[in-house]
Parts: C-alpha cells; sequence; structure tokens
C-alpha cells in the first residue's frame, strides 16, 4: 500500500514511516499543508495520514478541500484534541477515522488495516481467487493449499494487483504504487517482482498476463 503521511513533528513522521515501511508499505511524507497538496495531485494513495496542527494551517481545510474535490482516498487523523466535539467535526468534513496522540503504532496501523478494508468492501484481511489464498496483513499466500513466503514488495504488489483484478497495471503506475518519490528504482524493478510472482503462482488457477505496450493484468482462469 501507499500512504502519504501529513505531520511536520519529524521524530513521529520518521517512526510512523520507519513502521510502515517495515511491512514493505511506501510512504511519502509532507510536513506542510503545501507539499501534501502537490503530493496528492501527482500520486495516488492508497491512505492518507493527516495530522490537524501544521505550519501552514489547519489539517481541517485541506480535508475539507481535499472530500470537496471528489478525493474518496481513506483520511484518518492524527490528533491531540481529546473533545468528542473536536473528533465529531473531523468525522463530518470526511475522516474515516482518528487516533489521538500520543498513540501506539500497533493501534495506529490496526486502524489503518480496518479503514482500508471498509474502502474494498470487506471486513477480512484474507481474499481468495480460486485455488490461491491471500492474507495481506500476515503476508501469508496459499497456492492449492501450500503456503509460500513472499517478500515485502512480492507481498505489496500482488496485493495492489489481488484489490483489482482484471485492471492493466502499467509498470510506471506500479513503481508509483510502490515505492516512494524518494526511491531511485526503474521500471525494470516491477518486471522482477513481477517474475517472482508468477513463479509462486505457477499451477494456479490466478495468472499475471502482460498485455504487450500496456501492462499487468491478474486473471482468474474458471
Amino acid at each position: 500500500m501507499k500512504y502519504l503521511l501529513v505531520e511536520d513533528n519529524p521524530e513521529l513522521a520518521n517512526a510512523v514511516s520507519s513502521r510502515l515501511r517495515l511491512d514493505g508499505h511506501s510512504v511519502d511524507h509532507a510536513g506542510k499543508i503545501e507539499d501534501a497538496r502537490a503530493f496528492v495531485a501527482a500520486g495516488e494513495y492508497d491512505l492518507i495520514l493527516l495530522d490537524i496542527m501544521l505550519p501552514d494551517g489547519d489539517g481541517r481545510t485541506f480535508l475539507k478541500h481535499h472530500r470537496a474535490a471528489d478525493n474518496d482516498t481513506p483520511v484518518i487523523v492524527l490528533t491531540a484534541r481529546s473533545q468528542v466535539s473536536d473528533r465529531i467535526s473531523m468525522l463530518d468534513l470526511g475522516a474515516d477515522d482518528y487516533v489521538t496522540k500520543p498513540f501506539d503504532h500497533a493501534e495506529l496501523e490496526a486502524r489503518c488495516r480496518a479503514v482500508l478494508r471498509r474502502k474494498n468492501g470487506s471486513s477480512r484481511s484474507v481474499k481468495t481467487m480460486g485455488d490461491v489464498e491471500f492474507d495481506a496483513v500476515g503476508g501469508h499466500l496459499r497456492v492449492k493449499g501450500q503456503a509460500l513466503e513472499l517478500r515485502n514488495r512480492e507481498l505489496r504488489l500482488l496485493e495492489v494487483l489481488m484489490n483489482a483484478p482484471g485492471q492493466v497495471f502499467s509498470k510506471q503506475k506500479l513503481v508509483d504504487r510502490l515505492f516512494s518519490y524518494d526511491d531511485d528504482v526503474s521500471e525494470n524493478a516491477i518486471e522482477v517482482y513481477v517474475g517472482r510472482l508468477r513463479k509462486h503462482l505457477e499451477g494456479s488457477a490466478v495468472q499475471i498476463k502482460t498485455l504487450r505496450g500496456l501492462g499487468y493484468r491478474l486473471d482468474h482462469d474458471g
């Protein structure tokens, strides 16, 4: 998954980013509303973690404009405000959830997973397609009942593809989804990860097909 973290506290931003990256997620960090708007305009995110008190304004203003632009990317607000009225106002503005500072990183990660499951219309993290069972949270893949191990990037690539079966993803689109702007990677990296995933899926009803000049698509036979 690709996250945008909007937080002006460098220590907290580094801690949150590091935890998410350990699980193979890519994270872009914006310390100001202006930077956050530039990131959103330039790329696509699965989830936004939004601080409220920022150097150039109130995060609620960003949230309000975000929803007014019909952007449905989920937003979890990170706030030091514990008043019920404050939390209600953020939810009314379009926040999907909120976490009160200081927070436990495990709780934040759990709330991220819950929000993403709701967005994908599921209450479970396990997805089944034919004889393939995939748990993005636990990092488990079963092909025809056999448990296989995935590296972090392979895990997140399969997560992207399984969340949108039948959709065509260009190499550049996959680079954007799997890596942050600070990562110096080429489209060749995608070919490597796709090749590894194909080996894992060999013999199953699920295939990653190449569409010449377009990209890749996850298909299910039967």
